[in-house]
């Protein structure tokens, strides 16, 4: 039998009851999540025309807003879509929406920013003109432990993440088909998610997350060419740096994946999830995280601390 469960993924998380009764941000009000709806002539849901972020709130304060706030509104102006908003407005209602919510920490925000309402249900970005639709989903959440003592099973898949000219994966859009087919694809395989190769067959990104490998002490990782740049994978070479551990940004392919002696995924919710195999290879001599990855993790949270602490000290 099948010792992991169906849905092991980088996102799972304890089951927290209060999500049931969340009141959720959307255009200006905070509403019951019952009463959190869109239309279906909306560009997101019509055509996936929109951006989001996703952000973590520890202790009262969102963790690397200013970062994510940079690249939220550096792809909706590279799309022509105007929020309409300051980043100073969006930490104001992403706030009052915690506050609403009785929400300090272990708290996890999918920011999404559509093109709005359209006039008619077709394609042209023209026809969207009453203003973009602003959400903002906040759930009680906090990573499951399994993902820190099991780890993540990859399977190796078809999809490919685009080249820049056909959709720059740099963008965090709604337009996730390609993602969610590989993540089909590596559960029709057994495994978890799926890691994704690059055009030229380098070992790129996951479905949903950053990958790491760790080969002879030191860090590897993508270019960066054909993945999303994400916040906390910045953060991980930034630290590694700071902290005298070698870090690569390279072109690197499934032999050397293979391997490693650890290797780990980053996102904002998981922070740094260990990868248990891939390809049915077992990765190391180890059961859960290696050592490179619990000092990273270490590395990370002292981070995240200091991080929380200066935004605290500029608010007074």
């Amino acid at each position: 039998m099948n010792e992991y469960p169906q849905s092991h993924s980088t996102h799972d998380a304890d089951e927290d009851l209060r999500n049931k009764d969340i009141k959720i941000y959307l255009n200006g009000k905070i509403v019951p999540r019952e009463e959190a709806v869109v239309s279906v002539y909306d560009s997101g849901f019509m055509l996936g025309d929109g951006m989001w972020e996703g952000l973590r709130l520890y202790d009262g304060v969102w963790a690397f807003f200013d970062e994510h706030m940079d690249r939220l509104f550096n792809s909706c102006k590279s799309v022509s879509i105007d929020i309409g908003m300051s980043k100073a407005e969006v930490l104001a209602a992403l706030n009052a929406t915690a506050a609403a919510n009785d929400m300090t920490t272990d708290a996890h925000c999918r920011l999404m920013i559509t093109r709005g309402k359209k006039v008619k249900p077709f394609q042209h970005p023209g026809l969207s003109r009453s203003g973009p639709t602003i959400t903002a989903i906040l759930e009680h959440s906090r990573p499951a432990d399994s993902l820190l003592t099991r780890g993540i099973r990859l399977a190796t898949v078809p999809q490919v993440r685009g080249l820049p000219m056909s959709q720059d994966a740099k963008y965090n859009s709604h337009s996730k088909l390609n993602c969610v087919i590989a993540c089909l694809q590596a559960e029709q395989a057994g495994a978890d998610e799926a890691l994704m190769l690059d055009p030229h067959g380098f070992v790129n990104t996951t479905n949903a997350c950053n990958f790491f490998i760790v080969r002879r002490g030191e860090v590897w990782t993508s270019t960066g060419d054909y993945c999303m740049n994400g916040v906390t994978r910045q953060k991980v070479i930034d630290l590694c740096r700071e902290g005298g551990i070698p870090v690569r940004e390279k072109n690197y392919s499934l032999y050397e994946a293979y391997g490693a002696e650890e290797a780990f995924l980053t996102g904002t919710f998981g922070a740094q999830t260990p990868v248990a195999e891939i390809d049915g290879k077992p990765i190391g001599d180890h059961h859960g995280a290696g050592p490179m990855t619990l000092r990273i993790r270490g590395l990370y949270k002292d981070l995240v601390a200091r991080n929380v602490a200066a935004q605290k000290a500029s608010v007074v």
